[in-house]
């Protein structure tokens, strides 16, 4: 089985993939004003195109499990944006691509804070996050409504093309 290291989230290393936002401490340049101030507005901090349609903001709760990568999915209409709620999280993801089989040899992952967001553009191959802690990871997920049933394409990956995540 093929493993793969865990990478810092960096705009470098994820921006094939999307972007993200840390929402608890954003950056200074996102405020309306000082940071530091009685009321911050942290305006526009992750655009993301849902193609026009209405966002719908669910919660996939995660029990920990290995951390393999046995299962894919990917959007062909729409970005995903996911967010840890109440403890770190790793992300896996691969570029898209034509073909409709992941290639094991394109698997990255991230470890992803609390509290950041992370948007993965149309096409990108990823699956439910990894808790990093022995106990269940609450996910916020933001798609259009309904994207899990008309815009969605999920694979069982072989056992012989399964990814092994390492930190």
């Amino acid at each position: 089985m093929k493993t793969v290291k865990v990478q810092q989230l960096s705009r470098e290393a994820f921006h094939k993939f999307g972007d993200y936002a840390q929402l608890i401490d954003p950056l200074d340049q996102c405020a309306t004003g000082p940071k530091d101030a009685t009321l911050a507005f942290f305006r526009d901090m992750l655009p993301v195109d849902l193609g026009g349609a209405m966002p719908s903001f669910s919660t996939c709760r995660i029990m920990p499990r290995p951390m393999v990568v046995n299962a894919a999915e990917f959007h062909n209409h729409t970005c995903e944006a996911a967010m840890p709620l109440d403890q770190d999280a790793i992300i896996w993801v691969a570029p898209a691509g034509a073909g409709k089989e992941l290639n094991a040899d394109e698997v990255e992952a991230f470890y992803v804070p609390q509290g950041t967001i992370v948007k993965l553009q149309p096409g990108v191959w990823h699956h439910a996050l990894f808790a990093t802690e022995d106990r269940p990871l609450n996910v916020m997920i933001v798609l259009p409504e309904r994207a899990y049933f008309n815009d969605i394409y999920c694979i069982d990956v072989p056992a012989d093309n399964q990814v092994e995540v390492v930190k």
